[in-house]
């Protein structure tokens, strides 16, 4: 286990004996299966895997009738099974599904609305098959642009699980780091900057990071983050990131704006992460969301920081724009805009945070309450102190699953409660998660009396 909040923060052990005991006979001979045939890399959530067989909606559903109100899947963000997609997929796949070599109207037609909704400046798109992908791709651009290859990234990042993305994701092993990287801790609005304003606070690190991989004779290319820093532990103050583009800028990085998980109006009205912040990436990637499940993801670029690369770099991507994962992509887009899901999910995610904040006043187990939209954290510490309390933490992810509602942990100790309700929550659906919520905050302070 490398104790990484993203990859074992939440993860079923299997050295625990009662894991194993407390699962059906189908469900433990269908782990041993899967153990044997996909190795020891994998991981599963919770200390009692949840067994799916299909999702419609805001719910998933085990074989035996289990129902799980999911609150933190951030692919199928519109809804598991959405009818939209879908539709649009199976009538794509019907006529063709083949690679953008060809001139193709869905892909142009999709490119020109999806790019609307980026400031002017970033102008271009180029086609995935992962927000992995993505940021590789985008890695690529920097150098190209900058000539240097040094990168920082945020102390918990997580940013792929290509060569590429995970040598700038310490969230998958500080030890796996490249030499090229530097990673910086994110002011966090619990413990403080020592009465520093936040924003120069960070400003002076990702200045300091950049120094150093000078110091080593490595020069600056990028600057990367999640635009929530949800892997840090969702962060969402928006006067911490615009000074340290400043300070990235100065030494001659990009700014790469990691909008796979915040993207796509999960973070309320702003559509993207960087626009909360009032700040112009120089390049944004995308993914996850971004086809409600089908394969799909891209890297948006400005005219300037993609010129040299695009004059000296061919890119083709066998799979990454073709035909049906950009039907899937389009009706996603279309539900989103259609619908109003950005602003559905700024008002129910306003509401969701308060409800939760009455929780935070009632239990001292809770430090902090945080978020926008539908991104939101809980940050579970040792009752009347700031010290993370990754027990806690976890006993009330798994109570949840128990009682039938998904959630998990993130930041650099897995004390806090990642909740990423879909943007398909109905009002009912919001007040269920809250009340599992409250009903295992209670049955904790039992367990500790």
């Amino acid at each position: 286990m490398t104790g990484s909040s993203v990859i074992d923060g939440n993860a079923f052990r299997t050295d625990h004996a009662d894991s194993f005991a407390a699962l059906t006979s189908e469900d433990r001979d269908l782990l041993l299966r899967r153990i044997r045939v996909l190795g020891p890399s994998y991981r599963l959530f919770y200390k009692r895997p949840v067994h799916i067989i299909r999702g419609q909606g805001s719910y998933l559903y085990g074989p035996n009738g289990e129902e799980y109100l999911d609150a933190y899947n951030n692919v199928a963000s519109i809804g598991h099974a959405h009818p939209a997609v879908v539709e649009a997929v199976h009538k794509q796949m019907a006529q063709v599904n083949t690679h953008s070599r060809y001139l193709q109207r869905g892909i142009v037609e999709y490119s020109e609305q999806l790019l609307a909704t980026f400031p002017s400046e970033l102008a271009h798109v180029m086609f995935t098959n992962s927000g992995s992908e993505a940021n590789d791709l985008a890695l690529r651009v920097a150098q190209q642009a900058t000539g240097g290859t040094g990168v920082v990234v945020t102390r918990e990042a997580y940013h792929g699980t290509s060569a590429a993305a995970s040598a700038i994701s310490p969230a998958v092993g500080a030890h796996m780091l490249g030499p090229h990287v530097r990673s910086v801790e994110v002011p966090n609005s619990l413990r403080g900057t020592s009465g520093e304003d936040p924003g120069p606070w960070f400003a002076e690190k990702v200045s300091a990071a950049f120094a150093d991989l000078r110091g080593s004779g490595v020069q600056p290319s990028a600057f990367i983050v999640d635009t929530i820093f949800s892997s840090d532990g969702v962060l969402p103050d928006p006067s911490v990131l615009g000074p340290a583009v400043a300070a990235a800028r100065k030494e001659g990085a990009v700014f790469i704006a990691d909008e796979v998980q915040p993207g796509f109006g999960r973070i309320g009205g702003h559509f993207w992460g960087f626009a909360r912040h009032r700040v112009a990436p120089d390049l944004v990637t995308l993914g996850k969301p971004m086809g409600n499940g089908v394969p799909v993801a891209a890297m948006i670029a400005t005219t300037e920081v993609l010129h040299s690369f695009g004059m000296n770099v061919p890119y083709f991507n066998t799979f990454g724009g073709s035909s049906v994962p950009v039907a899937a992509a389009q009706a996603v887009l279309n539900v989103i805009q259609s619908e109003g899901l950005a602003e559905h999910a700024e008002e129910l995610g306003a509401r969701i945070l308060n409800d939760l904040r009455v929780l935070g006043r009632k239990h001292r187990c809770i430090g902090d309450v945080r978020g926008a939209g539908m991104f939101l954290a809980v940050e579970i510490v040792q009752p009347g102190t700031t010290q993370p309390d990754p027990t806690r933490s976890l006993y009330l992810v798994n109570a949840m699953r128990d009682r039938g509602v998904l959630i998990s942990v993130a930041g650099p100790h897995s004390n806090v409660l990642k909740i990423r309700p879909l943007l398909s929550y109905a009002e009912a659906d919001a007040d269920r998660l809250v009340t599992t919520l409250a009903e295992a905050l209670a049955d904790l302070d039992h367990s500790v009396e």
